[in-house]
């Protein structure tokens, strides 16, 4: 099918004018077909050709329900700047898409004009990135604050994420050209005196909102496996070396100790301090198998903000009990 730039104006007018008569004005598509030359079969194809133009977009707001009282005990408990727990059913199985467009509200309500937003990359804040509706500001810009070139999984990269939260802002962004783990430290470290990933990182550090996810240790549950940049069996030795989780790549113990692990001096992207400087570090996580993980990295100050779903944060209660 010819592209919306292909078709002639005249043809999408058609489509809008039907598009309109049946979803705002509520007329069904026996009425349009009398209102119109058209028979009741083509107005049916009109509008899905409408829909599969991009002439009409559907979106669906299904209603959050958030945890008010789970919200204020970690409010209190881990001194965050910002937390929400929306209700998930036990039988469900849409927690993540909940738990992103939750956090999507999240980061709609916090990015202001002239922003600068620094990236992770992640299945969840993919989901996040599909969550955000459209929402022009002035000069904002998103950086991406960590590597991912040669990942398994490019659609969670932190190149595509970027560019799609900058899309829903209306802003620019600038990606970081270099893996997220290379072969070995003297790479990485040739890397990090590149002149062109020194002007990424050095914006990263000048954020003001970081959007990162909690990746989990274990194998089966690891990003950072999935994405092929650890094999399985550096991982069993990431978690016998004592780490629960990583927030960008910055493994961490249960207490919140980061821990210096071979693989982590082949990383390229933004130090944990500088993460740490970021003033609202928002970690967007769900998931009972990532309940250590998320208490790590609230213990470890990597995040001082926090989205997630209220049977996670039941687990994460347990944990810190």
């Amino acid at each position: 099918m010819a592209t919306a730039k292909q078709v002639s104006l005249e043809r999408l007018e058609i489509l809008a004018h039907v598009a309109e008569l049946y979803f705002v004005q509520g007329l069904n598509q026996a009425q349009i077909a009398q209102r119109t030359s058209y028979s009741r079969s083509m107005i049916s194809r009109l509008l899905s050709e409408a829909r599969d133009r991009g002439v009409v977009e559907i979106r669906i707001h299904h209603p959050l329900r958030r945890a008010a009282a789970l919200e204020q005990t970690f409010q209190s408990r881990f001194g965050l700047k910002q937390v929400r727990i929306v209700e998930v059913s036990p039988t469900a199985n849409d927690a993540q898409a909940r738990v992103g467009m939750l956090a999507a509200q999240v980061v709609s309500e916090c990015v202001q004009d002239d922003d600068i937003v620094g990236v992770a990359w992640g299945s969840t804040l993919s989901t996040v990135a599909s969550a955000l509706r459209t929402q022009l500001r002035r000069g904002v810009r998103v950086v991406q604050m960590l590597g991912s070139v040669g990942t398994r999984t490019p659609e969670l990269d932190g190149v595509d994420i970027a560019r799609r939260i900058a899309r829903a802002f209306g802003a620019t962004y600038l990606t970081l050209p270099a893996p997220l783990l290379t072969s070995d430290e003297r790479t990485s470290e040739a890397l990090l005196r590149d002149e062109r990933i020194r002007e990424v990182l050095a914006l990263a550090r000048r954020a003001r909102i970081a959007l990162v996810g909690i990746g989990a240790v274990d194998p089966a549950h690891s990003a950072l496996v999935q994405s092929g940049f650890l094999k399985p069996s550096q991982a069993v030795e990431t978690r016998k070396a004592g780490a629960v989780g990583d927030v960008c790549a910055i493994p961490f113990d249960i207490d919140g100790r980061l821990l210096d692990l071979p693989w982590t001096r082949r990383r390229v992207g933004i130090d944990p301090s500088s993460l740490m400087r970021i003033p609202l570090r928002i970690g967007i996580a769900q998931g009972e198998v990532k309940a250590q993980a998320i208490l790590g990295a609230l213990r470890s100050r990597l995040i001082n903000a926090l989205v997630t779903d209220d049977l996670t944060a039941a687990a994460i209660l347990r944990e810190s009990a």
